[in-house]
């Protein structure tokens, strides 16, 4: 005699059907999320260079002038020496946030497009079109 068999399960074949769907959709999808989170990075280093340039107006508003380009964004957070007016620290967290792709923002005082530049090399983390500025 023939013992029933429960026919429970997936075959082979239906299984590498649903993941050929599964990969095509990815192939869909993927790219469109990819230009949106490229997208995203670049209004996050906009945003964090808007805060850095509302911290170092403060900063000059009590020392009366921009820290130089030797003391860094660091003299945001620290006192630097011999400076009776400074009131920071003047950032909240107390610690100068790194751009959206791991690298130090860059900043000069004096600029050459302002009192100071303050600016991130964007994406490819090298001079380019695509740096994300302070004065644009």
């Amino acid at each position: 005699m023939f013992l029933k068999r429960n026919k429970k399960g997936f075959t082979l074949i239906e299984l590498l059907i649903v993941l050929v769907i599964i990969g095509l959709l990815a192939s869909l999808v993927g790219p469109r999320l990819f230009g949106k989170i490229k997208k995203a990075k670049i209004k996050t280093a906009e945003a964090q260079i808007n805060l850095l340039g509302s911290a170092l107006d403060e900063y000059f508003l009590d020392v009366g002038q921009y820290p130089t380009t030797e003391m860094g964004l660091n003299a945001l957070i620290e006192r630097p020496e011999g400076l009776e007016n400074w009131d920071g620290p003047y950032l909240k967290k107390k610690v100068i946030p790194k751009d959206p792709w791991g690298k130090d923002y860059q900043y000069k005082c004096p600029g050459e497009h302002g009192d100071y530049d303050l600016f991130s090399y964007g994406p490819d983390g090298q001079p380019s079109s695509d740096d994300i500025t302070s004065w644009k």
